[in-house]
Protein backbone atom coordinates (compact mmCIF):
# COMPACT_ATOMS: atom_id res chain seq x y z
CA UNK A 1 0.00 0.00 0.00
CA UNK A 2 2.40 2.25 0.90
CA UNK A 3 4.47 1.52 -2.23
CA UNK A 4 1.48 2.41 -4.16
CA UNK A 5 1.18 5.42 -2.76
CA UNK A 6 4.49 6.76 -3.27
CA UNK A 7 4.36 5.97 -7.17
CA UNK A 8 0.45 7.64 -7.07
CA UNK A 9 2.45 10.59 -5.59
CA UNK A 10 5.06 10.44 -7.86
CA UNK A 11 3.04 10.75 -10.96
CA UNK A 12 1.15 13.87 -10.17
CA UNK A 13 1.72 17.05 -10.95
CA UNK A 14 2.66 19.93 -9.33
CA UNK A 15 6.02 20.12 -6.59
CA UNK A 16 5.96 16.55 -5.58
CA UNK A 17 6.27 15.20 -9.63
CA UNK A 18 10.18 14.87 -9.22
CA UNK A 19 10.00 13.53 -5.41
CA UNK A 20 11.50 9.84 -4.78
CA UNK A 21 12.84 10.14 -1.42
CA UNK A 22 10.24 9.65 1.58
CA UNK A 23 12.19 12.95 3.05
CA UNK A 24 11.17 14.97 -0.54
CA UNK A 25 8.01 13.68 -0.83
CA UNK A 26 7.41 14.78 2.99
CA UNK A 27 8.23 18.32 2.29
CA UNK A 28 6.93 18.19 -0.85
CA UNK A 29 3.23 17.47 0.87
CA UNK A 30 3.90 20.28 3.23
CA UNK A 31 4.44 22.59 0.18
CA UNK A 32 1.63 21.68 -1.46
CA UNK A 33 -0.36 22.03 2.30
CA UNK A 34 0.69 25.83 2.69
CA UNK A 35 -0.28 26.77 -1.32
CA UNK A 36 -3.64 25.18 0.23
CA UNK A 37 -3.85 26.87 3.20
CA UNK A 38 -2.75 30.24 1.55
CA UNK A 39 -6.22 29.32 -1.03
CA UNK A 40 -7.79 29.07 1.99
CA UNK A 41 -7.10 32.11 4.01
CA UNK A 42 -7.86 34.11 0.70
CA UNK A 43 -11.07 32.43 0.49
CA UNK A 44 -11.57 33.42 3.93
CA UNK A 45 -10.82 37.14 3.47
CA UNK A 46 -12.89 37.07 0.99
CA UNK A 47 -16.24 35.36 2.17
CA UNK A 48 -15.61 37.38 5.72
CA UNK A 49 -15.82 40.67 3.72
CA UNK A 50 -19.14 39.58 3.18
CA UNK A 51 -20.41 38.31 6.06
CA UNK A 52 -19.84 41.11 8.11
CA UNK A 53 -21.83 43.14 5.53
CA UNK A 54 -24.64 40.99 5.26
CA UNK A 55 -24.60 40.39 9.32
CA UNK A 56 -23.56 37.28 9.60
CA UNK A 57 -19.74 37.16 10.72
CA UNK A 58 -20.35 35.42 13.66
CA UNK A 59 -21.82 32.32 12.44
CA UNK A 60 -19.51 32.24 9.78
CA UNK A 61 -16.30 32.75 12.65
CA UNK A 62 -18.11 29.94 14.81
CA UNK A 63 -18.33 27.41 11.39
CA UNK A 64 -15.17 28.11 10.47
CA UNK A 65 -13.38 27.71 14.38
CA UNK A 66 -15.45 24.04 14.38
CA UNK A 67 -14.06 23.12 10.87
CA UNK A 68 -10.51 24.02 11.81
CA UNK A 69 -11.43 21.68 15.03
CA UNK A 70 -12.53 18.85 13.00
CA UNK A 71 -10.02 18.92 10.20
CA UNK A 72 -7.14 19.02 13.28
CA UNK A 73 -8.72 15.99 14.99
CA UNK A 74 -9.93 13.97 11.27
CA UNK A 75 -6.55 14.20 10.33
CA UNK A 76 -4.96 13.31 13.75
CA UNK A 77 -7.24 9.84 13.29
CA UNK A 78 -6.21 9.47 9.68
CA UNK A 79 -2.25 9.79 10.73
CA UNK A 80 -2.46 7.20 13.63
CA UNK A 81 -1.81 4.53 11.85
CA UNK A 82 1.34 5.69 10.67
CA UNK A 83 2.45 6.88 13.96
CA UNK A 84 6.59 6.69 14.18
CA UNK A 85 6.85 6.25 10.45
CA UNK A 86 8.34 8.15 8.10
CA UNK A 87 5.22 8.32 5.66
CA UNK A 88 3.39 10.02 8.74
CA UNK A 89 3.97 13.33 7.55
CA UNK A 90 3.28 12.49 4.27
CA UNK A 91 -0.14 10.97 4.94
CA UNK A 92 -1.30 14.24 7.53
CA UNK A 93 -0.07 16.53 5.02
CA UNK A 94 -2.46 14.80 2.39
CA UNK A 95 -5.49 15.04 4.78
CA UNK A 96 -4.42 18.21 5.28
CA UNK A 97 -4.52 19.52 2.17
CA UNK A 98 -7.79 17.30 0.62
CA UNK A 99 -9.90 18.91 3.89
CA UNK A 100 -8.31 22.14 3.35
CA UNK A 101 -8.92 22.26 -0.42
CA UNK A 102 -12.71 21.13 0.06
CA UNK A 103 -13.15 23.58 2.89
CA UNK A 104 -11.76 26.60 0.40
CA UNK A 105 -14.29 25.52 -2.70
CA UNK A 106 -17.20 25.65 0.21
CA UNK A 107 -16.30 29.09 1.24
CA UNK A 108 -15.84 30.29 -2.30
CA UNK A 109 -19.60 28.81 -2.98
CA UNK A 110 -20.95 31.03 0.07
CA UNK A 111 -18.99 33.98 -0.90
CA UNK A 112 -20.53 33.53 -4.67
CA UNK A 113 -24.34 32.62 -3.38
CA UNK A 114 -24.34 35.19 -0.33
Amino acid sequence: MIAALVLLLAAQAGPCADAVTQTELNLCSMKEYEAADAELNAAWRDLRDIAKRRGMSGSLLDAQRAWIAFRDAHCKTVVARYAGGSIAPLIANRCMTELTEARSAQLRELAETN
